[in-house]
């Protein structure tokens, strides 16, 4: 029977506030959703001030997102073994003290080691605090409100990922490190609610699988490493091939390992569930485009349109203004017909926008851009709230945080292959462009290329030409050539893009083996289960 203490609350205590408990969940995670998109915006003041360079702000950028990818399943789990309020504080303030360090970063030589630990830990947090707040917001709503409630804190808190951009052009007209510092009134705010709130902790009285969570981190951290740094390695050194391939084989020793140990961090029996699969798939499909995308439009938009940081931000917003419309919509669609229509809308959407907005790139107007720059945000939206709502819906044995933890792994581990595949592709095709136009100038081939290789390692990495700088024939043709330039990397962005359009086509495909349904029907005797698709549910 569902009981008011399986809705989380305390045994001889209040009854928890459920619009309390939803807001303070929501105020937690905005940080980590906003820190996603508010680093890009700054990455040109934080280049220039430190003097870092261009692969090591990409590691600046990738350490969080690599962190919560290696993590996410380890804080799912936590949330299951210690209870998710407790988790969720623990995770708040992690991430808080994280930003305020990253803020307090010294200049010289320790600022580049400064960055990578204290964003590396930034991620840890926001591994532990996400899947347990939506564990709270599950223990606190009864099933037959569930569902709104989970589609509201996903559609919220993704869409407040268009505040990272805002935030971080106008914060960074007074310091880039108040980027960081502005997490510190939100997680204030997000403990008080948390306390107000009166939620009680579940627990499982279970031992830790330390083994499988060394392993998860160990192979995710190898193989996006390898991904990163296929552009400064080449794809052709073995170097580059031994941390992917390594990296995936000992994430296949994981798996084997959890299917064998009585404990495992994660339930591959999850898997066994068709629909809960494809919405996996599909959210990672999703995800190669949407966290990238933010750092690539910003590079975009400051290097080939001329745009401030500001203004970068407001680009940002056309796609954004897509996304919050196409979420609720996305919502109602869960609500009445299930997960597919909204999975394969959202496909469709978002391949073709991203296809027409990579067209756009190379007319250098941002007036012209903004149609479909929405619609690929709109594709975006019909995907994420969706196909994360209808996953921990059909989570097994009722462990929402083990199933978020597994959700989110998987966003986020293709946000970080996303972001090195794609730099890596941009690098390469702007250097490649680049050349064309020096040697086109009268620029000797050899020296063309290594000029021209500079050149992108500048552009791609503090997002703007404060580098195209120096004494000498080719140093002035460089700088002759801005223009031409800035028509260079609009055309070697169009790659990018095409690419994310790909990614969003194939997932349509896994789309399309989706079994379709509702889920989170309420029997007489108050246990959820499935109608839809009870065959295919794990035994």
């Amino acid at each position: 029977m569902y009981t008011k203490q399986q809705a989380g609350a305390p045994a001889g205590g209040p009854v928890p506030s459920q619009s309390v408990a939803l807001a303070a969940m929501m105020f937690a995670v905005a940080m980590t959703f906003i820190d996603q998109t508010i680093v890009s915006i700054a990455t040109p003041d934080i280049v220039d001030e430190l003097g870092l360079s261009s692969s090591g702000m990409q590691w600046v950028v990738n350490a969080y997102l690599l962190a919560l990818a290696a993590f996410f399943a380890l804080g799912g789990r936590l949330a299951d073994l210690l209870g998710p309020r407790r988790v969720v504080v623990a995770g708040t303030l992690v991430f808080v003290v994280s930003s305020v360090l990253c803020g307090c970063v010294p200049r010289g030589d320790l600022a580049l080691t400064w960055l990578i630990v204290f964003r590396t830990t930034q991620g840890l947090g926001a591994a532990l605090l996400f899947p347990a707040a939506l564990a709270v917001v599950v223990a606190v709503f009864p099933v037959e409100r569930r569902g709104r409630a989970l589609a509201l804190f996903f559609g919220v808190t993704g869409a407040l990922t268009a505040l990272g951009p805002l935030l971080g052009g106008w914060l960074t007209d007074w310091t880039w490190r108040a980027i960081f510092w502005v997490n510190v009134p939100v997680a204030v705010v997000a403990l008080i609610l948390t306390a107000l709130a009166h939620v009680s902790d579940r627990r499982r009285d279970e031992p830790l699988d330390v083994k499988g969570a060394a392993l998860i981190a160990i192979g995710m951290g190898a193989s996006v490493l390898g991904f990163q740094q296929a552009a400064a390695w080449g794809w052709g050194s073995v170097l580059t091939w031994v941390c992917i391939v390594g990296g995936l084989a000992v994430l296949w020793l994981f798996c084997r390992y959890e299917l064998r140990t009585a404990h495992p961090l994660v339930k591959f029996a999850v898997f066994r569930d068709r629909a809960f699969a494809v919405d996996g798939l599909v959210l990672f499909f999703a995800m190669l485009a949407f966290v990238p995308l933010f750092f690539f439009a910003s590079v975009y938009a400051q290097v080939s349109l001329s745009a401030s940081p500001n203004q970068a931000a407001l680009y940002l917003l056309y796609f954004f203004a897509g996304f919050a419309l196409a979420s609720q919509w996305g919502g109602r669609i869960l609500d009445k017909r299930g997960a597919r229509p909204a999975l394969k809308t959202g496909c469709v959407v978002g391949a073709v926008g991203f296809a027409l907005w990579a067209g756009k790139l190379t007319d250098l107007s941002m007036h012209d851009q903004w149609p479909y720059a929405a619609l690929a945000g709109a594709g975006i939206g019909f995907i994420l709230a969706p196909a994360s709502t209808d996953a921990v819906n059909r989570s097994i044995d009722a462990s929402y945080g083990e199933v978020t933890g597994i959700t989110q792994t998987i966003r986020n581990y293709a946000a970080s292959v996303g972001l090195a595949l794609f730099g890596t592709l941009l690098t390469h095709r702007t250097t490649d462009n680049v050349r064309d136009t020096l040697e086109s100038r009268g620029v000797p081939s050899g020296v063309a290329d290594g000029a021209a290789r500079n050149v992108a390692e500048s552009i791609t990495g503090s997002a703007d030409d404060r580098q195209l700088t120096g004494d000498g024939p080719v140093a002035r043709t460089v700088r002759e050539s801005v223009s031409a330039i800035r028509m260079d990397f609009a055309e070697a962005n169009q790659w990018v893009f095409y690419g994310m359009a790909i990614a969003l086509a194939v997932g349509y495909l896994c789309a399309l083996r989706h079994p379709g349904g509702t889920t989170g029907a309420e029997t007489a005797d108050g246990a959820t289960e499935d109608r839809s698709h009870t065959a295919d549910r794990p035994s």
